[in-house]
């Protein structure tokens, strides 16, 4: 990309624009135009689907990152404490930016050396997300609760008057105290009587305090509490909703384990930190803040001298703070390790015990936990120090306390009375100021929590919805592939594919494992966008479709179905929940399960499983096949489906899929050849390419790729039988 002079009005005199990169994605993910722009000194960007334009002058220390994954970018912008800015595009403008990428660093680095040649100089890439260096942890991210706390403000403003007025209340008696000692019973060790009327007076003021401390407190523990689980709720329903929206290669970087524990475990302790700790921190802010507001009314020399150990127990706060957050942070992926050895091993515990493996998992889930009681030790060394040392400065406090204000007593300066209310605030102070400490390291698992909760949250799917989606109507069921390509990270899969795909036309995908047959189907599903070129349904381009609104014409019958916990009706109806029991009785005969279903104790009502445990492999197929005739797609997508059966039950699938194929547009994968002689047209292809294309009898008669995948398969059925005749 060449440098060029632009009048444009963005431009100021003489600046030169260097490279130029179009964004087709806003920042949420959806299909939107935007633009970046590279000058001599700056960086300007409007984001998709935005009129302004924002800049960024070129300066030392600034950082382009550039990552990508699952037929998404991303270029982001940092300094040296933050990140400043987020693009994202698909990458048919990766080259683009690229090249925008390579001109940034080296105006960076004509900064930083004027005489330096740096005109060819590679510029370094990024090639996964999962490379780019992470953010730190802070507790600023705390604040961030404020979007699901939003929506309660007013019982929180409810909450903190109430924690006003409660903490004002706790602050009486101690005042109380001065006239009880300095007007009763002083003057009564002197010799003077005691008037009731005062004493009756001082002590219901005290009665009152405690009542309304209580009652104002019980009021506002309640208000907050119920606010704050139902912030906690949000939060982990806008994450769940959040995590079933994103694109299927999130999922395969991740372990079940560790979501489950962000969603749950995490979410839990935000809960019990807002609900509990974090109102007891503001009350210790409060309760701080007026006990020296009346400290220093009293006495403002005696006030001195008690905030003395304050700045060394704010300096002790800051130091231990960035050890404790990043300690919990790796806590809480130790947890994660832990559970996720739970949720690997028990769903399969049929191989681990079919395989003798008891000894090995209990060492797997041994080792996790080890691993975990590292880290928590090696933090509990950190914490454990601190907090006796915050006690023994509070305690050295309020000796120089007691001391200093013996000393004005026998100068006459001060009363009893009031040193004996001085020791009495300065109890609440201390121990509200050793409880704030405490606070620190709640706060930092909070923090540390939040962030692994927003860390899904601000994952963008790698399947962007259109800005202006396209209704999807009733597909025809035509399918067109245009120079289709498609890469796993520098991995291409998919390479310059065309394919035209006819209504009501049934299409055979074969080939020998990783030529891109399954790919080509998660590309036509929308589980991955593609990389360079199209598919169209219609005419029109799949990625104008809203997602879900395109998937509802699409049937799904994969090799293993997926069976949930719930009856045999509630799995059949599950693409279609207010199916009648005619619907679903009507889909069961037609993919040939009526007879067996009739045959379980409870019929339609009998209870799978988890994955459909108690079904045969048969059974289960037939059940998925009975889901997919439900919904009555126009598109019907067959991964493997008879693949792990046998012959008998083969032919029982065989019936039901003959009844679901009819009328339909059909892409079927089968390794088994027999099972795709009633395909319209067989696509044979490898590493990424069609390689032929015609019906069963024509590609034998080429003697190509297809004829050499039947004469294999010809030859291991034949080792086979012969081997089961000599049995």
């Amino acid at each position: 990309m060449t440098a060029e002079s632009n009048a444009d009005p963005l431009l100021v005199p003489g600046e030169i624009v260097r490279a130029r990169l179009a964004l087709d994605l806003a920042p949420d993910g959806r299909f939107a135009e935007g633009e970046l722009r590279l000058t001599d000194r700056r960086l300007l960007a409007r984001d998709g689907g935005a009129a302004d334009w924002q800049a960024w002058p070129l300066a030392p220390g600034l950082v382009l990152r550039h990552s990508d994954s699952g037929g998404l970018a991303q270029l982001s912008l940092h300094d040296a404490e933050r990140r400043l800015a987020l693009w994202r595009f698909t990458l048919a403008a990766n080259p683009e930016a690229l090249a925008l990428l390579q001109h940034f660093e080296r105006a960076l680095r004509r900064l930083a050396d004027p005489e330096a040649d740096v005109d060819d100089e590679p510029a370094s890439q990024d090639t996964d997300f999962a490379a780019e260096a992470p953010e730190r942890p802070s507790t600023w991210v705390l604040l961030r609760l404020w979007r699901f706390a939003h929506p309660y403000r007013w019982q929180l403003l409810a909450g903190f008057a109430l924690t006003l007025g409660s903490t004002a209340a706790s602050l009486v008696p101690p005042y109380l105290t001065i006239p009880l000692m300095d007007d009763v019973l002083i003057p009564f060790q002197n010799g003077q009587r005691i008037d009731p009327g005062l004493v009756g007076m001082l002590l219901l003021g005290l009665l009152g305090a405690a009542l309304a401390a209580w009652g104002l407190g019980w009021a506002k523990t309640w208000l907050l509490a119920l606010v704050s689980e139902r912030i906690s709720a949000d939060l982990r329903t806008a994450t769940f909703e959040h995590l079933l929206h994103l694109s299927l290669d999130y999922f395969g970087a991740k372990r079940t384990g560790d979501l489950i524990s962000r969603i749950g475990s995490e979410s839990d302790r935000i809960s019990v930190y807002l609900s509990l700790h974090a109102l007891d921190f503001a009350t210790d802010v409060l309760m701080i803040g007026m006990t020296a507001v009346i400290l220093f009314s009293i006495d403002p020399a005696l006030a001195l001298v008690t905030l003395l150990p304050l700045p060394f127990i704010a300096w002790m706060i800051h130091l231990v703070r960035d050890r404790l957050r990043t300690g919990f942070e790796k806590i809480d992926r130790t947890w994660g390790e832990v559970t996720s050895v739970l949720a690997d091993t028990i769903p399969g515990i049929r191989v681990v015990k079919a395989f003798a493996q008891e000894r090995r998992e209990a060492g797997r889930f041994r080792t996790a936990n080890q691993h975990n009681l590292a880290v928590n030790d090696r933090l509990n060394k950190t914490w454990s120090l601190f907090s006796p040392t915050v006690g023994m400065l509070t305690e050295i406090g309020l000796l120089v306390v007691w001391a200093f204000g013996i000393w004005l007593v026998s100068r006459g300066q001060i009363t009893v009375g009031v040193l004996t209310a001085f020791i009495a605030y300065i109890g609440r102070f201390y121990g509200r100021l050793d409880s704030m400490s405490r606070i620190v390291s709640v706060t930092q698992k909070a923090a540390a929590g939040a962030k692994r909760i927003f860390d899904i949250l601000d994952h963008h799917s790698n399947v962007p919805e259109p800005a202006q989606p396209v209704a999807a109507g009733l597909p025809s069921g035509e399918i067109v592939l245009q120079r289709v390509a498609f890469r796993y990270g520098a991995r291409a899969v998919i390479r310059q594919l065309d394919l035209h795909i006819r209504p009501g036309e049934m299409i055979g995908l074969v080939g020998h494992s990783g030529s891109g047959k399954s790919t080509l189907v998660n590309l036509i599903c929308r589980f991955h966008d593609v990389t360079e070129g199209s598919i169209k349904c219609d005419g029109i381009d799949l990625r104008r479709f809203a997602v879900a609104d395109w998937r509802r014409h699409i049937g799904v019958v994969l090799q293993e179905p997926f069976l949930f916990f719930g009856t045999i009706a509630e799995n059949i109806a599950y693409g279609k929940p207010g199916a009648s029991r005619a619907e679903i009785v009507a889909a069961a005969r037609a993919a040939h399960a009526h007879e067996f279903i009739l045959r379980l104790a409870h019929g339609y009502d009998s209870l799978v499983g988890e994955r459909g445990q108690g079904l045969s492999g048969g059974e289960r197929q037939r059940i998925s096949i009975a889901r997919a005739l439900l919904i009555d797609p126009r598109i019907l997508i067959l991964d493997e489906a008879t693949s792990s059966v046998d012959t008998e039950t083969e032919g029982e699938i065989q019936k039901a899929l003959d009844n679901l194929v009819q009328g339909r547009t059909t892409i079927a994968i089968a390794h088994r050849l027999s099972t795709l002689r009633r395909a319209d047209r067989l696509v044979v292809m490898e590493r990424g390419h069609i390689v032929e294309t015609g019906t069963h009898d024509e590609l034998l008669a080429r003697a190509g790729a297809y004829w050499r995948l039947h004469e294999a398969q010809q030859r291991h059925a034949a080792e086979r039988a012969q081997i089961a005749l000599e049995e």
